[in-house]
């Protein structure tokens, strides 16, 4: 009875959801989608013990009240898990539902084998058929983002491994999925709960932090904006302000990147200024600026930080001018104006858009923007990565970047991410123009190819008929489209060298009585020391070597029976077991060495673990996992684990970017790591020091490291420039207690001005 009441609540709250919206009333529909969808997940509950019809309730709700779509988006989230979670199929719901609803749960639900082959990362093909529908319909990846937003709402339910699986795909793909599509509300939330499951201390330290300062950024937000208001009051403009706290995701991201404290965070207050418009995009551009004389006649405005997004709105159709403004308090303050239109859209992204049909120019603009970037989607999909990797920072990139204006020599203006360089803008006009490319004239000036492009520049590029695309483009390019054509036509340059190098191989092997079978190419591609035929080829083909007389040799030798060799990139990836097998292989001698290595090795690769219980990574058992080479963890960072297919273990922080990649690809393999060392083993840890350069401070700084804090540094590199230094440390130590201990130590010296760790 408990159960039936509370789904019958839920679909009443979104029922009384969807009444209040512009959308028209077709509330059957609706009710047809929830009784069917009650039935196929009758008597299913979720890991949280609610039943699972909750969860579709959650997703429609969310659709409908968070981005305001209307009755088809709602029944595909009533319906979005039928297929994947019953016996029911895409069929069942065409013949029940028409063919719009079948289409988008289609897109919705997950995908099982195919495009990337048998190894593939299941969770790559899931975002690739995602892609794929959303195409069409760009409602597939809205739903798609409310089901992850509810995923998230309810993760404390999980296994830490699958949290962490869960956390890594949405940071990777899905915040930035909203971000694009302008769900900015729901983006921000996403990185914050990722966040909490991620770095649980940090976030609470900076929750924390916010509620400490809660009434004295109030206090600051009431003395910035009351002559604001004052003067607002008497133009007769419709109007409220809001305050705009640094989401703590947000907060922390500054923190890493610009390698400070919390405490040296000084924009987390924003002041935001939502007016009532009438709808027409160029009298709410008026009123905008109308809204900035007068604050910028209260306080100074900053020169440099003066953003325009009205005229040209960002290309997830964001617009809203945004300024920086010095307080009476001496604190810079950001200032951002909008109508209540360009705040819905601010919002709810693109989905705004549908209740604003005729909002002029710049709407148009917006949507020729969604439309330029669902063609540019699509040219990847056209021509996909064979890596699952490789594919997902293709997409990565068209997704997370800041923009710029660039005009076109006939004074058109295209939107670019920042950091574009001139190759980039030409493969975006187009694909021939990009494959022909030379360099540029920039503001009539001449360019390379990769020259970077600033915003406001006109470009014209500049082609010839006999360019050559070399690997080395990949260097010159940031955007997506761009790198991915580039690599469709290395690859295709690729085969063709393969399949002369083939032709070659087989000429040569004729021309001396061999055969090309399986055995003389496996011993071909160890002596050239390659993996696969296909690399043996190109090699040939590109001149690398030039087959002759040692192959030869090679060839009519008789294959050894030591395979030790095989066992060498195990080795360079663990100098400690290195240097115990060698020692030990002095005393018995070269198969001593080489039954130690396989046994070592063998040991590793059939590690059984538990997905269900963290690692633990104590003295005894350390030895048995990897360190990543790129993050360095140490005892007390907070850590995750990676299982490959040869079954290694390798230990990475959570925030390490290389795990934040291999979650959203590789997060079945992902395993929930503890420490529970006791100060006995020692872990390099790398610090960078600030200061003014006097007369012993570097005595000051070893004689705490070495005397006070009994710790061995392993190098120390220092620099100075007109009275500043900088160094270097790369120290032993326990854990991350000591680490904390000596940074603490080191702030202490009075010419010290910042100590950060560094990876």
């Amino acid at each position: 009875m408990e159960d039936a009441k509370m789904i019958q609540e839920a679909y009443q709250r979104l029922i009384d959801t969807y009444l209040a919206s512009p959308h028209r009333k077709k509330v059957d529909v609706i009710e047809k989608a929830f009784k069917f969808a009650c039935q196929a997940h009758a008597g299913v509950r979720r890991l949280s013990g609610e039943p699972y019809i909750m969860h579709p309730l959650s997703v429609a709700q969310i659709v409908c009240g968070e981005i305001g779509l209307g009755s088809t988006s709602i029944c595909s989230a009533l319906l979005h898990d039928v297929v994947e979670d019953t016996d029911y199929t895409v069929e069942d719901i065409q013949n029940i539902f028409g063919p719009k609803i079948a289409q988008i749960v289609d897109g919705v639900t997950k995908i099982s084998g195919g495009i990337f082959g048998n190894q593939a990362s299941a969770q790559a093909e899931t975002f690739k058929k995602l892609l794929l529908t959303m195409s069409d319909d760009i409602r597939v990846i809205l739903i798609k983002i409310s089901d992850r937003l509810h995923n998230m709402r309810t993760l404390e339910s999980q296994l830490p491994a699958k949290q962490y699986k869960i956390t890594g795909e949405t940071l990777y793909i899905y915040a930035p999925l909203a971000n694009r599509l302008g769900l900015n509300k729901i983006k921000e939330e996403l990185e914050d709960l990722s966040f909490c499951y991620e770095q649980p201390e940090q976030y609470a330290l900076i929750r924390a932090r916010l509620s400490e300062v809660s009434g004295h950024l109030q206090e600051l937000f009431d003395e910035f904006t009351a002559p604001i208001r004052e003067r607002l009051d008497q133009t007769g403009l419709k109007y409220e302000i809001k305050a705009r706290i640094k989401s703590p995701y947000s907060i922390w991201n500054k923190m890493q990147n610009k390698k400070v404290t919390l405490d040296e965070i000084y924009d987390i207050l924003a002041a935001r200024i939502i007016f009532e418009g009438d709808g027409q995009s160029e009298n709410e551009i008026t009123d905008c600026w109308r809204i900035y004389a007068i604050a910028t006649n209260i306080y100074r405005p900053h020169p440099e930080r003066l953003r325009d997004w009205l005229s040209h709105p960002k290309a997830n159709g964001y617009q809203a001018l945004q300024t920086t403004l010095m307080s009476k308090s001496g604190r810079w303050i950001e200032l951002q104006i909008r109508s209540r239109r360009m705040d819905d859209i601010a919002e709810q992204g693109f989905a705004a858009h549908w209740k604003y049909k005729d909002g002029g120019k710049t709407q148009q603009d917006s949507e020729n923007e969604l439309d330029r970037w669902l063609s540019t989607i699509k040219e990847i999909l056209d021509d996909p990565q064979p890596n699952a990797m490789d594919f997902l920072d293709a997409i990565k990139l068209n997704l997370y970047a800041k923009e710029i204006f660039v005009v076109t020599p006939k004074g058109e203006f295209k939107t670019m991410p920042a950091g574009c360089t001139v190759l980039d803008f030409a493969f975006s006009v187009h694909t021939t123009l990009g494959t022909h490319c030379i360099g540029a004239k920039v503001n009539h000036t001449l360019v390379p190819m990769s020259h970077k492009l600033e915003s406001g520049d006109q470009v014209e590029i500049l082609t010839g008929r006999n360019v050559q695309v070399t690997a080395e483009w990949l260097n010159h390019v940031t955007t997506a489209k761009a790198r991915t054509k580039i690599q469709a036509i290395l690859r295709r340059q690729q085969r063709q060298l393969q399949k002369e190098g083939e032709e070659m191989l087989l000429e040569f092997l004729s021309k001396h009585d061999l055969t090309a079978d399986t055995d003389t190419l496996d011993r071909l591609c160890k002596f050239h020391q390659v993996t696969e035929k296909e690399q043996l080829y190109f090699q040939i083909a590109s001149r690398t070597f030039v087959l002759g007389g040692d192959d030869l040799k090679h060839l009519s030798e008789k294959t050894s029976t030591r395979k030790w060799r095989r066992f060498i990139p195990f080795l360079k990836a663990n100098d400690d077991v290195k240097g115990n097998l060698s020692g030990q292989a002095k005393q018995g001698g070269a198969d001593a060495s080489e039954n130690l290595i396989s046994q070592n090795n063998a040991t590793r690769s059939l590690l059984r673990l538990d997905k269900k219980n963290p690692l633990l990574l104590n003295e005894d058992t350390i030895s048995k996992y990897l360190i990543c080479e790129h993050c360095h963890p140490i005892p007390g960072d907070d850590v995750l684990a990676f299982q490959d297919e040869n079954g290694y273990v390798t230990i990475h922080k959570r925030q390490c970017s290389v795990s934040s990649r291999m979650k959203a690809v590789e997060g079945n393999n992902i395993l929930a790591a503890v420490w529970d060392t006791h100060k006995v083993l020692y872990f390099p840890a790398v610090l960078h020091v600030e200061g003014i350069d006097r007369i012993g401070v570097l005595h000051q700084m070893t004689g705490i490291l070495s005397h006070q804090m009994n710790l061995n540094i392993s190098s120390l590199s220092v620099q100075t420039n007109n009275g500043i230094f900088s160094a270097d440390i790369v120290m032993e130590v326990h854990d991350l207690q000591d680490l904390q201990s000596i940074i603490r130590d080191l702030k202490k010296i009075k010419e010290i001005e910042k100590v950060v760790r560094t990876d």
